[in-house]
């Protein structure tokens, strides 16, 4: 193949990802514009996912094309009956009764047996792609490069779930739960040793770089910022949409320490003393126990306090336009969508520190109001000081705007995203496993047997018990990316958390932004409490 050829012609783009939600989490969110934009651009993309689906957006006719083939897996945390135990005849192989069995061991098996199915799916597709791209699997099957999985592979972290994992057990409040956290997330020592294989990782920001450097132990030098923002054709002003007063929007897409809500509530609850109308939205599901509720309950904010669910886009981007301010409370993030979605809306925001999200802010008193992580009393003077400055929250509003428009819209991203797969097309397609690095439509899917797989973990000894159903497996401690466990002492229906995009780093595709850190300090998550040796993922 030529070099004009690698660089100019549309190319044909596998991207896998083993949750599309793309109402609930970031992952989804990604998956659902990337493959849009990626198309709208002239490409052929085939979004391979598993429950649940992606849902995907119609593109105008032209050269690009988008499509999606389902690759089920068993669908376990589903609603109304998660962590249920499938009938006999539902089970296929053994892959099938790994991901059963590592649930019932308290684990969380998706990451792992979609690699798998993903594996067996391309290498019987040989030749039809030109580059595969992961979103956040990170599963064993996804090693091998092209030799394996018949294109070379690029592969998206928006953050490392190690974060995820230090504030769950920061949080656990017994030896039962911080258990049950460790198991639960045991899938990131799996996605630690696949990442350090991996010749091309992208994120969506700096600090997310940062993160898979210390984290993962990838080596800097093959991770690539390319931001990714809003879809600044949904969420745009609109003036015929009222202002509501006092009302506060946020989003939780998970009711997990790592979203700060219990903090917003608690801000909520001192700025009610100055301004009485004030009362917040939050999109997202209302937890029946846990500190949000009880934060709630023990502040009399039970009418102060709205949570909705399963609304449209349009009817989400209404809601951000009439609030009066929108408010991103996380302890961390890997980007924050709903910051730039916000912002691009021109309604003020009110956000913390954490992690990336300065990069997507940006200056305090510019283009947001920024506050320290989990600081309630910082939180609430910045809501009652945006509640009761109208000029304020028009400047910091059109200034929020410009900067979405300027830095993180789908279209930039997707431009920085071709780039870094032609140069993985002209790489070798799979990094010698490193030393640790220092710190710095739908088709349903048929599928032959299994390739073999590099690791001499995944092959556990399963069999059927006498009534049929799957004996429980002694199955490798893997997990997933991108679901945050809730509950105790064994997880209850997860969901994907938010990871997400921004900022400024090196690397194709990626441009050094014009954002200094916010002045209130930059907290990251403590890990005092988790043993060295726990974290050898």
């Amino acid at each position: 193949m030529t070099a004009e050829a690698v660089t100019d012609r549309p190319l044909r783009i596998a991207l896998l990802t083993y949750k599309g939600n793309p109402f609930c989490g970031g992952q989804g969110v990604y998956v659902r514009h990337l493959s849009r934009e990626l198309a709208r651009l002239g490409h052929s993309v085939e979004v391979i996912g598993a429950q649940p689906y992606p849902v995907l957006d119609e593109i105008p006719e032209g050269p690009g094309s988008l499509t999606l083939t389902e690759l089920p897996s068993l669908d376990l945390y589903r609603q109304p009956d998660p962590f249920r135990t499938p009938r006999p005849g539902e089970y296929r192989d053994w892959v099938d009764l790994l991901e059963v069995g590592t649930m019932w061991t308290g684990g969380f098996p998706e990451p792992l047996t979609f690699s798998l199915r993903a594996r067996r799916h391309l290498a019987a597709r040989r030749g039809e792609f030109d580059v595969v791209h992961d979103n956040q699997t990170l599963g064993y099957g996804l090693l091998g490069g092209a030799k394996a999985l018949g294109a070379p592979l690029v592969t998206t972290v928006h953050h490392p779930i190690t974060v995820d994992r230090r504030l769950e057990l920061d949080a656990a409040r017994n030896w039962r739960r911080n258990a049950s956290v460790r198991r639960w997330y045991g899938f990131t020592r799996m996605q630690k040793r696949v990442a350090r294989r991996l010749p091309s990782v992208l994120t969506v920001s700096g600090s997310s770089r940062q993160e898979i450097a210390d984290d993962l132990g990838v080596r800097a030098e093959r991770i690539h910022v390319v931001p990714i923002g809003a879809d600044t054709r949904l969420f745009s002003p609109d003036p015929s949409v009222r202002e509501t007063p006092g009302r506060i929007v946020t989003t939780s897409s998970a009711d997990v320490p790592l979203k700060g809500l219990v903090h917003l509530v608690e801000a909520l609850a001192k700025a009610r003393t100055e301004r009485p109308d004030a009362h917040l939205v939050v999109v997202g599901k209302r937890p029946e126990e846990g500190p949000v509720a009880a934060a709630i309950e023990s502040n009399g904010l039970g009418s102060a306090v709205e949570f909705v669910k399963g609304i449209t886009d349009e009817e989400l981007a209404d809601l951000v336009r009439g609030a009066q301010v929108a408010c991103v409370p996380s302890l961390y993030e890997g980007f924050s969508l709903p910051a730039a979605e916000a912002m691009a809306t021109a309604t003020p925001l009110l956000a913390t520190t954490g992690g990336a999200i300065p990069e997507v802010a940006g200056r305090d008193g510019e283009t947001c109001l920024a506050v320290p992580p989990g600081d309630a009393g910082a939180l609430a003077a910045g809501l009652v000081r945006l509640l009761g400055d109208a000029p304020l929250r028009a400047r910091l509003g059109a200034a929020g705007r410009e900067r979405v428009l300027a830095h993180f819209t789908w279209e930039r991203a997707a431009l920085g995203t071709v780039e870094r797969y032609r140069a993985a097309m002209g790489t070798p397609s799979e990094a010698p496993s490193p030393s640790p690095a220092p710190s710095p439509s739908r088709a349903s899917s048929a599928s032959p047997s299994l390739a073999a797989v590099p690791s001499p973990a995944l092959s556990p000894s399963v069999g059927p018990s006498p009534s049929g159903a799957p004996a429980p497996v002694n199955a490798p401690s893997v997990e997933a990316p991108g679901m945050a466990p809730s509950a105790a002492p064994a997880p209850s229906a997860a969901q994907a958390p938010s990871g997400a995009p921004a900022g400024a780093s090196a690397g194709a595709g990626a441009e050094v932004l014009p954002v200094e850190p916010a002045p209130s300090p930059v907290a990251r998550p403590p890990v005092d409490a988790v043993p060295a040796a726990a974290d050898s993922r």
